[in-house]
């Protein structure tokens, strides 16, 4: 069989046009277009430099992996400082930035970061944005996703207000009081202590919620105290761990520390030295926030 001239070039443009269009193809499946499915899970703290605070971090991890054996679970603190402390004492803790930069270095595709912090502020949502920086990235992941923190919807803080009020010491008179010592914020997210405020006094009027850097205040709790009449208040930290702040600014020997001037005001005070990451069920909530988040995923 013989061919024109014309139509032999007509044939090898046609076959040159096709090769050139399946050439980006070709690349893309020589560099990792097949990358095989790697799932993984990544805990994101603010983080803590004291050895007492390791309990309530093993209770979250062993629930974790009871949730989702099999799955790598990795851990990042967001806090700088305490990272260095850390690092001087040879316990390194990665950031969320290289926590999620070393799983992409191990091939991991698709990871659920679960915060653990207490409030939607800007902690989470610092932590939020850096992690999704990593999805769709050239060889980077495929999907990341991340769970809410402790108080984010209705359903969050009834179930957060029951785990609190099941692990209050069980020598608690009903007259004696109840003092939640949260964190605090100049974000908007400060709202949630308030708002716990209200759910708790729904289910125990004498649980009062205070902060240590926003609202409400220690003179606010003070007075709520004074209204309520009670003499005995137990001191407790409404913080994913008993640190720093619980172990000072609540219960230490300094004299602006809560359980002092509660002392010098006249009240007889009850530290309880537990956060509530100790509580089972308070981890739950963190857990069932991290299956949301690893479900959508997606495959």
């Amino acid at each position: 069989m013989s061919y024109r001239f014309g139509e032999k070039s007509g044939i090898l443009s046609a076959l040159l046009l096709i090769l050139l269009l399946s050439l980006p193809s070709m690349a893309l499946a020589g560099h990792g277009d097949s990358k095989p499915v790697k799932k993984g899970i990544m805990l994101a703290a603010f983080g803590s430099s004291m050895p007492e605070t390791k309990v309530a971090f093993e209770s979250i991890e062993k629930a974790v992996k009871k949730a989702f054996p099999g799955v790598p679970v990795r851990w990042s603190y967001s806090s700088s400082i305490i990272r260095r402390i850390l690092d001087k004492e040879g316990r390194v803790v990665d950031s969320p930035a290289t926590a999620m930069a070393k799983m992409m270095d191990e091939g991991f595709t698709h990871v659920a970061v679960q915060s653990l912090h207490t409030i939607p502020g800007e902690e989470y949502f610092g932590i939020a944005d850096t992690v999704k920086g990593f999805e769709g990235m050239p060889k980077g992941m495929k999907k990341v996703t991340v769970g809410k923190p402790l108080l984010y919807s209705d359903g969050d803080m009834r179930r957060t207000v029951a785990a609190v009020i099941a692990n209050i010491p069980k020598d608690r008179k009903s007259s004696d009081a109840v003092v939640l010592m949260g964190h605090g914020t100049h974000h908007g997210a400060n709202i949630y202590y308030p708002a716990s405020q209200y759910y708790f006094a729904q289910v125990d009027p004498k649980i009062f919620v205070g902060t240590v850097e926003g609202s409400p205040t220690l003179d606010d709790v003070k007075k709520q105290l004074k209204a309520s009449r009670t003499r005995k208040v137990y001191l407790m930290p409404y913080m994913s761990v008993a640190g720093d702040h619980a172990r000072n600014d609540m219960a230490g020997a300094e004299p602006d520390s809560w359980k002092s001037e509660l002392t010098k005001a006249g009240y007889t005070c009850v530290p309880v030295l537990k956060g509530t990451a100790e509580f089972p069920e308070v981890v739950d909530i963190w857990v069932d926030h991290l299956k949301v988040a690893f479900d959508h995923l997606g495959e």
